[in-house]
């Protein structure tokens, strides 16, 4: 089972395209998902990347109290009582959350 599509249920789904796309649009149709599968797995890479960087500059102390806050806040994260290092843990925590699929 791919999904919880069964083998019947993939077979029907492959008839019902090739009769609305018909056998000359399918190998063209496969190239354009195929594009759209590599571009979302490229977008995510470099979300990763840039979470990564972001993490660092933290660690090197990049980014001051305020610039912490304002992330925090248009996160949703609650700053008030939180040291640096647990209002950064929170944002990547929630970046984090938003990111993954």
């Amino acid at each position: 089972m791919i999904g919880g599509i069964g083998p019947n249920e993939l077979l029907l789904i492959l008839a019902i395209v090739f009769l609305l796309f018909g056998a000359s649009k399918l190998p063209e149709l496969a190239r354009s998902l195929g594009r759209a599968k590599a571009e979302f797995k490229k977008a995510e890479r470099e979300a990763e990347l840039e979470l990564i960087e972001f993490e660092r500059q933290i660690r090197e102390g990049k980014y001051k109290r305020d610039d912490l806050e304002k992330m925090a806040k248009n996160l949703g994260v609650e700053t008030e009582g939180k040291s640096d290092e647990e209002l950064a843990r929170d944002i990547r925590s929630v970046i984090r959350e938003k990111s993954e699929p």
